[in-house]
């Protein structure tokens, strides 16, 4: 990867110095004529560029449906959990586990919710029994263990997608950089003559490609870190809350087993 990066930045830079030479050289090149405005690099790109920049528009809206989702997913699971652990916290230092449990129902978007929630009506299951064995505290373990799982799995929908477009977005736009480089000579070839004018077509193409490339991976990978990091800290928060509850357990059951 590294060598052909750096082949293809030599060529470039080479082809770059020799259409400045060449462009000082040659009457072709018309004065006034901004080549390289957005305008004129739209009018002038071909279909293989015209495609490029299609497949990076839609990675580009894809990208951004995803952050904005993902934004307001999180931000509503850290609101609603921060309204949720202290009430539940008294239900549970009240011992009243039913409060508890339609406390967590009505925080649906609270990770902490779904987790403490599962964990209560799996414990609940066996509060009527007169003893509540260590085997139950362990079933009440899985449960919270499988909704610990189900949440970091809704948390970590949609960042693949965001790490893929952030990895390839800029490959896409190389693409459409080496056909417009192979347009340029190509142009070149067929005028006869090494004036800007005959190479100022594919070397929009491949600027504007290049460009757009980095222009839609640059926040995707941006937003994909902040995300991932976002997720690390909500499954802090839910392994945490799982074993708080899982001391609560054992703490009510040596209160059942006191004479």
């Amino acid at each position: 990867m590294t060598i052909l990066t750096s082949l293809l930045g030599t060529k470039a830079f080479g082809l770059m110095v020799y259409m400045w030479q060449a462009a000082e050289a040659s009457p072709a090149a018309t004065p006034g004529v901004n080549h390289f405005s957005p305008m004129a690099m739209i009018k002038s790109m071909g279909a293989v560029a015209i495609g490029v920049v299609i497949v990076l528009l839609i990675m580009s809206v894809y990208s951004i449906a995803i952050m904005v989702e993902r934004y307001l997913t999180y931000t509503a699971a850290k609101k609603q959990s921060r309204e949720f652990a202290p009430r539940v916290a008294q239900a549970l230092k009240n011992d009243r586990i039913e409060e508890a449990i339609n406390i967590s129902d009505k925080h649906r978007k609270s990770h902490l919710a779904m987790v403490v929630s599962s964990g209560l009506q799996e414990f609940r299951a066996h509060e009527g029994s007169s003893d509540i064995s260590g085997d139950e505290i362990e079933a009440s373990k899985r449960a919270l263990q499988r909704a610990i799982a189900i949440k970091t799995a809704e948390f970590k929908r949609g960042l693949s997608g965001l790490a893929t477009i952030g990895s390839t977005a800029p490959f896409v736009g190389l693409f459409g950089t080496v056909f417009g480089i192979i347009n340029a000579f190509s142009a070149m070839g067929d005028a006869g003559q090494a004036g800007i004018g005959a190479v100022a077509s594919g070397i929009s193409e491949a600027l504007f490609t290049t460009a757009l490339g980095l222009l839609v991976a640059v926040p995707a990978v941006w937003l994909f870190n902040y995300f991932t990091g976002k997720v690390d800290g909500f499954i802090v928060e839910m392994d945490n809350s799982a074993s708080e509850l899982v001391d609560y357990f054992i703490k009510n059951r040596t209160k059942q087993l006191k004479p």
